[in-house]
């Protein structure tokens, strides 16, 4: 493998895992915001407290 190689390889592969990570990160918050009673739930997503 030449130099360019190694060093498509390293950040392809550290590209990789980050987006991964963050795929994971919002799916998980995602999930767990389901579980939020709407009278706990932030402002920003709380239709109720917006008025809505």
């Amino acid at each position: 493998m030449t130099h360019l190689g190694y060093l498509v390889a390293g950040w392809g592969l550290s590209s990789l895992a980050i987006l991964l990570y963050a795929f994971r990160l919002l799916k998980r918050g995602a999930r767990l915001s389901e579980r939020v009673p709407a009278e706990h739930a932030r402002w920003i997503s709380s239709p109720r407290q917006n008025g809505g």
